[in-house]
């Protein structure tokens, strides 16, 4: 039997790929690093992290995003188990050892038998024998293969930024003013109640925190990056800071749920630093992705009490993405409308997180086996969080206004008279009714 070709090896790629061998039809996945690296990327390993370390909320009972994660695990996907595998202490949040959870697909996928590891750039459209190709090449798509993609749909790639928050080291950080604590003391599966590391600010520490971010200075745009947008899920902090005073402590610095051991009251704002690796000696900066320079960003963040003497393992920085306008181009199955042999998987169809691209590589994955197995492919229900995504990207959306989107519970259909809270747990229990079904029907089609 003929491979599925699987283009890039970061989360969605290395999750269509797995897709695709665990119902018996082989996978060639192509990944051009080592051999060409990104301006992101660090290392060679599969489904490197190269942002957050972590994949959001894990309440399956009142969060779109907790939701997303129980359908992924039911649908058996890799990226969840190598998450859950290596999980970090995070209040209800899943994060991970980033270079622990990375090895763990990277072993997964090199040693299963139905896997080929091409180690080349595909810098060009996949060449016409390959009759089922699944681009995964994610946010950062070399030039070459973007430029090819242009010339086949007709349109333009769509940009955006995205950041990269700092990372700390534990034992530069001064304990005499930090302090462990979770938002309202809330614990997780792999947490206390006391998982990140708070950093708290007085009113006059916070204005000039604020008015420091406003005068600093940023790194230089290349002239191709100039016209690119922010995402609006992921700003840099000194594009918060410029938007208004108060937006920072409303935003990643709000100080609510959280109360200073030293004084027993509420910090008018705070820095909350969350574990990067599962030794707990590396701390990332939460919401702190950032395009200042870096001898900026030491200065600035060394003003903050608590991390005076802070010693950065990596500073922040920007980079661009790029993404499709996937409701004019891709159909509901994430195929090419022109080339339906070409399918589209993870950032670059325009979904937004780690968790998200994820997913949608999962479904590519699903969809090209079943078509190479010669099943019917069933699309999940727009009710479920796999569904309510993939409906968003190929058609909800307004294609004249089309910009990344985080899943969420306003891509669901609402439950009929039901309100607030308890709709949104209406929605996740029938969403984890509906995927059971939709798993079920899958398999009775292959079978």
């Amino acid at each position: 039997m003929d491979p599925v070709h699987v283009i890039g090896a970061g989360l969605a790629g290395s999750e269509a790929a797995w897709q695709v061998v665990q119902t018996g039809v082989p996978a060639a996945l192509h990944e051009m690093r080592p051999l060409v690296m990104t301006p992101a990327h660090q290392t060679a390993g599969f489904a490197e992290l190269v942002c957050s370390n972590s994949f959001r909320s894990d309440d399956a009972e009142n969060n779109a995003v907790g939701v997303l994660h129980e359908e992924m695990r039911r649908a058996n996907s890799l990226v969840l188990r190598a998450a859950d595998k290596h999980r970090l202490p995070a209040g209800s949040a899943l994060a991970v050892d980033r270079e622990a959870f990375s090895q763990e697909i990277s072993a997964a996928l090199r040693g299963h038998p139905l896997v080929e590891i091409r180690n080349e750039e595909i810098g060009e459209l996949p060449p016409g024998e390959w009759d089922s190709a699944i681009v995964a090449t994610g946010p950062l798509t070399s030039p070459a293969l973007c430029e090819a993609i242009g010339a086949l749909t007709g349109e333009e790639s769509l940009a955006f930024f995205d950041a990269i928050a700092p990372i700390v080291h534990r034992d530069s950080i001064d304990f005499d003013i930090a302090w462990f604590q979770s938002r309202y003391d809330k614990t997780g599966p792999a947490g206390s109640g006391a998982d990140y590391i708070n950093c708290p600010l007085d009113e006059a520490e916070y204005r000039a925190f604020v008015a420091a971010l406003r005068s600093a200075e940023t790194t230089e745009f290349r002239e191709w990056e100039r016209n690119t947008p922010y995402f609006e899920g992921c700003l840099p902090i000194e594009v918060m800071a410029s938007r208004g005073e108060d937006v920072l402590r409303f935003g990643p610095m709000k100080p609510v749920g959280l109360i200073d051991p030293r004084t027993g009251r509420r910090p008018y704002a705070v820095i909350q630093l969350r574990q990067d690796n599962a030794l707990g000696t590396l701390w990332n900066m939460v919401g702190f992705q950032t395009k200042l320079k870096h001898s900026e960003q030491t200065r600035i963040f060394r003003t903050i009490r608590g991390l005076e003497r802070a010693r950065f393992e990596r500073l922040g920085g920007l980079h661009r993405n790029t993404f499709l306008n996937a409701p004019r181009l891709l159909d509901e199955r994430l195929r090419l409308k022109r080339r339906p042999a070409l399918r589209f998987a993870g950032q670059i169809t325009g979904v937004e997180g780690y968790l998200e691209s994820a997913a949608i590589g999962l479904l590519a994955g699903r969809f090209a086996a079943s078509e190479r197995s010669g099943n019917a492919v069933v699309l999940p229900p727009s009710t479920t969080a796999l569904g309510a995504l993939l409906r968003h990207i190929c058609g909800g959306a307004n294609a004249q206004t089309f910009q990344p989107m985080n899943i969420n519970f306003g891509l669901f259909p609402p439950v009929p008279g039901v309100r607030g809270r308890e709709a949104r747990r209406a929605m996740a229990r029938r969403a984890l009714v509906d995927v059971d079904d939709w798993l079920g029907g899958a398999r009775e089609a292959a079978e």
